[in-house]
């Protein structure tokens, strides 16, 4: 995938900031956080200020979606444009336990109707509970104190 070419569509320059970003969006294929991003990138990353702002010009021009989570915390999220006509018209599910978040693209967000005055800017669905791997770990943990 061009990253480079990817960009210059969006008419973006693309910095290596932005490469290595949108790049580790793909890679992850999951919605992230800023300081998720910086953990990621171990020790490497630009400062949170650059983060923060190279992740809004991504979002403002569709190349990432945003999403946020129970924890106020927002999440972007980068899916390759040929694979889910992304960016962001499904719902998202977040683990409580762990604070994961995966994209449930395989779903659309419903179709909503509102006044002919009303400009929408944004729609999100968040799911939540408990992901396969918390929920094993809280099965097994209930298991162990009942001895």
């Amino acid at each position: 995938m061009n990253l480079e070419k990817i960009l210059a569509g969006k008419k973006i320059r693309p910095t290596q900031t932005r490469r290595e970003i949108l790049e580790l969006l793909y890679r992850e294929a999951c919605p992230l956080t800023a300081g998720d991003i910086i953990s990621l990138q171990k020790g490497k990353a630009a400062d949170r200020v650059t983060i923060y702002r190279t992740l809004y010009t991504l979002a403002e021009c569709g190349l990432v979606h945003q999403v946020q989570g129970l924890d106020g915390a927002w999440r972007f999220c980068a899916h390759p444009p040929a694979k889910h006509g992304c960016p962001g018209n499904h719902p998202h599910f977040l683990c409580r336990e762990c604070g994961s978040m995966r994209c449930l693209t395989e779903q659309k967000l419903p179709w909503i109707e509102v006044p002919a005055d009303i400009e929408v800017k944004g729609k999100q669905l968040v799911v939540y509970g408990l992901c396969s791997s918390c929920a094993r770990k809280k099965k097994s943990s209930k298991g162990k104190t009942n001895n």
